[in-house]
């Protein structure tokens, strides 16, 4: 049998005092010894806690290794990444209160800016240089992996330095120039955002995202910079101003198609606002003029012509000609070839019916080779579609709707009777009368007839006709003139004229016998001695060495030609091509044109009186019987004597000869000499 193993029993007694010394009070236990008998009546007075506190904390602080591997900068450097060092708490840190942390904090943010020194401007320029060349070279090298380069440079136009703020708004204009696709970013849908793409395809929507917020904010800076240029007097704005208006100009003609359009055009309509003409102004004239010209679509024109029509209308009319000028430039309907009719366009290179051909023309084709037709037509559908080719239909509605928009505005100001644009005005109409419905034609040919009749009743007091002789109505009317009433009258009928060129003649019954007498009444002596004749604004001219201050700027304002297209001879050789080339012209008129422009050869200038003897020579040829008599007298008929200074159609031209002609032989040019001679050969082989 097993003895049974002993239980070890607990000693209950406390040790002798020395190792009590953890179990009472500190100032108790050195003094009053502890007894086995009053053991129980001690316990309560122990300090468990004591012992615990006194023990020295171990804190399990393991050193943190840098596992990172090094990397290779885009300078070609090999840096080890450190891990960021984070600070040490205190472990009582918890109990400190908000206003001490704050205290903390502001005493820091002191000392870190007593610290930093204040750069200098040129420190700033070169160290805005040096990120400014990164970013752009970062961008230029991966536009996609580096979108956020962007942001960057965005960020250093809104420096305070204006220096840095155009070295700023000089490198964006580079770096989207070279960065922007050809083609407009449309903005993602919750449908795209939500869809699975590959990782080439989202790195690719995340950088165009990145380029069109860059670049909204790039073009409303350059907005912000032209309006604040505009008001303010300092010379540093006014710099920034310029160079924010020149970009805003280049960036335009580069990248029309891009997004955003309309708010670079903004930023030269607020230009073109101002009626202080200087070199900002003209470079922005000269580009809308531009775009015009290349503009295939038609949408960059029907924007640009927005923004101009409203703006003009805001400051009501109020704007330099120049302005309206631009609108010559426009290719409107001119150049489509197609022609067109009620059901149905025949577009270039479609010759023929649209259905089947014909028997006898269809070409033999295997069915290997008619397959690869077939596949050879859905690949060019599918570049046409790539390369976003404009059709005819959709060209001539972008073009009809900008051509509506360019008629309202010059009729809006043919009705405000502004004196200034009034040239500008009938220049355009003149151009475009092609282009007009016929049912406006009765309100513009009596707009045009009061303007004609007045400029001449202020250049010709005696002059009179049936249609000026109330000079109380023009009056009453308030009709207004520019500076120049010889070109006004030039205009008003070469535009009547124009109207009625490409129109169907029988379907109008319109009589423009107002206009050739007040053409008739021209000829002499207003035109012959008209110092700006053969001028335009290509004329190199000085001004008055008599005058000076005031007198002289109004001598230059009158003698400055108002419209920048045509000269006053081209205009007067226009008018009197449309009025006597017809071969409906009556001979009456004819004699009597005659013999005024044979007159006024003898005042006019060189170049002008060879072209009208060549106007003559071409009458001769196709209406020479009508006026042939007029150089030979045995073939005249007719009483009375001849009144040059007469009416038209009473001043019987057939009583008097072309002696003209002799003097014109006496020319002291050597081509006007030739051209009398050769007038007179032509007239002699009607005898």
């Amino acid at each position: 049998m097993v003895p049974e193993r002993l239980r070890k029993r607990r000693r209950l007694s406390p040790p002798d005092n020395s190792s009590f010394d953890g179990f009472t009070d500190g100032h108790n236990a050195t003094q009053t010894p502890l007894k086995l008998d009053n053991y129980l009546a001690n316990a309560s007075r122990w300090n468990l806690e004591q012992a615990y506190e006194s023990k020295p904390r171990q804190l399990n602080k393991k050193e943190k290794v840098n596992n990172r591997l090094p990397i290779k900068t885009a300078e070609g450097r090999i840096e080890q990444v450190e891990p960021l060092a984070e600070a040490e708490e205190d472990g009582d840190s918890w109990l400190a209160s908000e206003e001490e942390a704050a205290e903390d904090a502001k005493s820091t943010e002191e000392v870190a800016i007593r610290e930093e020194p204040q750069k200098s401007s040129r420190e700033q320029v070169l160290e805005a240089k040096e990120e400014l060349a990164r970013l752009a070279l970062s961008i230029n090298q991966n536009p996609e992996e580096h979108a956020g380069a962007f942001r960057g440079l965005v960020q250093w136009i809104q420096s305070p330095n204006h220096v840095v703020k155009q070295l700023a708004i000089a490198t964006l204009l580079s770096v989207f120039k070279d960065a922007i696709p050809g083609y407009r970013i449309r903005p993602l849908s919750d449908k795209d955002m939500t869809e699975k793409v590959s990782k080439e395809v989202k790195q690719r929507r995340a950088s165009e995202q990145a380029l069109v917020r860059s670049y909204k904010k790039y073009v409303d800076t350059l907005n912000d910079c032209v309006i604040q240029g505009c008001k303010a007097q300092s010379a540093e704005t006014s710099a920034v101003a310029r160079t924010a208006l020149s970009c805003a100009c280049e960036l335009l003609l580069a990248v029309p198609h891009f997004n955003f359009r309309a708010d670079l055009i903004q930023v030269l309509a607020n230009k073109l606002g101002q009626r202080i003409v200087d070199d900002e102004f003209t470079r922005c004239c000269t580009t809308l003029e531009t775009l015009f010209q290349e503009d295939e679509d038609g949408n960059a024109s029907h924007d640009a012509v927005i923004a101009l029509t409203k703006m003009m209308k805001v400051r009501n009319y109020r704007v330099d000609e120049s302005v309206l000028n631009t609108f010559l430039q426009l290719r409107l309907l001119t150049e489509l070839s197609s022609k067109a009719s009620k059901d149905a366009v025949d577009k270039d290179g479609e010759g023929g019916s649209k259905g089947k051909k014909p028997k006898q023309k269809r070409e033999f084709r295997t069915k290997k080779q008619r397959k690869a037709l077939k596949e050879l037509k859905g690949v060019e559908k599918d570049f046409r579609e790539a390369d976003a080719v404009v059709s005819h239909e959709e060209r001539d509605r972008l073009q009809g709707e900008t051509l509506k928009l360019v008629f309202t505005t010059y009729f809006r100001i043919l009705k405000a009777r502004s004196p200034h644009l009034t040239g500008a005005v009938l220049e355009g109409l003149a151009k475009f009368a092609h282009l007009i419905n016929q049912d406006f034609f009765g309100d513009l040919l009596e707009v045009f007839r009061e303007l004609t009749e007045k400029a001449v009743a202020s250049l010709d007091p005696t002059f009179s006709s049936k249609a000026t002789d109330d000079v109380e109505d023009l009056d009453q009317k308030k009709v207004t003139l520019p500076m120049d009433p010889t070109r006004t009258a030039l205009l008003c009928t070469t535009t009547a004229f124009s109207l009625l060129s490409r129109q169907d003649a029988s379907r109008l019954s319109l009589d423009l016998s107002s206009f050739t007498a007040l053409l008739y009444t021209l000829l002499l002596p207003t035109l012959p001695l008209h110092p700006d004749l053969e001028f335009s604004h290509k004329t190199l001219r000085l001004s008055d060495p008599h005058s000076f201050g005031k007198a002289q700027k109004s001598f230059q304002d009158q003698s400055s030609p108002k419209i920048n297209v045509s000269a006053n001879s081209t205009l007067l050789l226009r008018a009197l091509t449309a009025t006597l080339t017809p071969r409906s012209t009556p001979p009456i008129r004819l004699a009597s044109f005659t013999h005024r422009l044979m007159s006024a050869c003898l005042h006019t200038p060189e170049k002008t009186s060879r072209a009208v003897i060549g106007l003559l020579a071409e009458i001769v040829r196709s209406q020479g019987r009508k006026i042939y008599p007029l150089w030979n007298s045995e073939e005249r008929r007719g009483d009375g004597e001849y009144d040059p200074l007469g009416d038209m159609e009473n001043c019987k031209p057939y009583c008097g000869s072309v002696w003209e002609g002799e003097l014109l032989k006496c020319h002291f040019s050597q081509d006007v000499r030739g051209g009398a001679k050769e007038l007179e050969k032509l007239v002699a082989g009607f005898v």
